[in-house]
């Protein structure tokens, strides 16, 4: 498909579809003071010589330091550093209060509890548009065996909380649902009672055994995006995995979009399905999103905000 004008909104969004890793790059500027950002822009180039390379827009503050510094640092944030991750996404005065880091063999801040580390030469910075590419060859590198932070369609999400939800799926006895969005509103079916869409799971991926029952029923373009709730519904005996999902443009063949704040007074299928729309139209209000862990009665949110990583 050939695209005349490009919608820089909409470009930003369909590059979020590819999940990522969330690393903090890091170097010191001229009187050695540690400086550093937020990045998803990164990925390994080459073995032999050993290189990778980062992304920095030329809109950033750091742009001036990082690219006539002489090393930098790679710091791939494991899936405990999601506050890490947002420290170093936000212009904050003393980010590196906030972390426990020491200096590598070239001066780099190197983080505690990283999922891994490069410190890397600066092999040359290459322009790319309003961004340049920040090409490091690596001198020194460690790897704690740490599961890494993951983000995708702007939300973070772990691989150890993820993968509980597909192996629960396998088990046999689950529902699928969704906390389908669209521009701050939730799609929900009925009409004096409300309910998410949902399905039961059968073999298979189940973000795919989601998405095409979200599509069959609107008719739209849905997209899944991160985990948000897996509990025990001791009502039904079954396991009730939730996932936050973006639906596209158009009129829904099943199912309508509501605003959460015109809820107050609604009837829902399930107290666990009130819970859930409360929730998020709270944690849409603020923007800081988690993942809920537990049963109908009780358990514990993971915070994962849904703003942070950037390129």
């Amino acid at each position: 498909m050939t695209i005349q004008t490009v919608d820089p909104r909409a470009l930003r969004d369909a590059f979020g579809a590819f999940p990522t890793g969330v690393t903090v790059v890091t170097a010191c500027d001229g009187d050695g003071n540690p400086i550093g950002f937020t990045a998803n822009s990164f990925t390994s180039v080459s073995l032999n010589p050993p290189l990778l390379l980062v992304c920095l827009a030329k809109t950033s503050r750091n742009f001036a330091t990082m690219t006539g510094a002489q090393h930098f640092a790679i710091n791939v944030l494991s899936e405990t550093q999601k506050d890490v991750s947002n420290t170093f996404a936000r212009p904050v005065e003393d980010r590196f209060a906030a972390v426990e880091w020491a200096k590598g063999s070239a001066g780099c801040p190197i983080f505690s509890n990283v999922a891994a580390w490069f410190e890397c030469a600066m092999e040359e910075v290459i322009e790319a548009g309003d961004h340049v590419i920040l090409m490091g060859r690596i001198e020194a590198f460690d790897n704690s065996g740490r599961n890494g932070l993951g983000y995708a369609r702007g939300g973070y999400f772990t691989p150890t909380l993820a993968s509980k939800a597909v192996s629960a799926a396998s088990e046999g006895n689950i529902e699928l649902a969704a906390v389908v969005e669209r521009r701050g509103e939730v799609l929900l079916l009925g009409d004096d009672v409300l309910s998410l869409p949902s399905i039961d799971a059968h073999d298979g991926n189940p973000t795919e055994t989601l998405e095409k029952y979200l599509e069959a029923l609107t008719g739209l373009k849905v997209s899944i995006g991160f985990l948000y709730s897996v509990y025990e519904g001791k009502s039904d005996g079954k396991q009730h995995i939730v996932y936050h999902a973006v639906a596209g443009d158009g009129e829904p063949a099943g199912g309508r979009f509501v605003k959460p704040d015109a809820l107050a007074a609604a009837k829902f299928k399930t107290s666990s399905t009130a819970d859930i729309v409360n929730r998020f139209a709270m944690e849409s209000s603020i923007g800081n999103f988690g993942v809920y862990f537990g049963d109908e009665t009780g358990g514990t949110v993971h915070p994962i905000p849904a703003k942070g990583a950037k390129a």
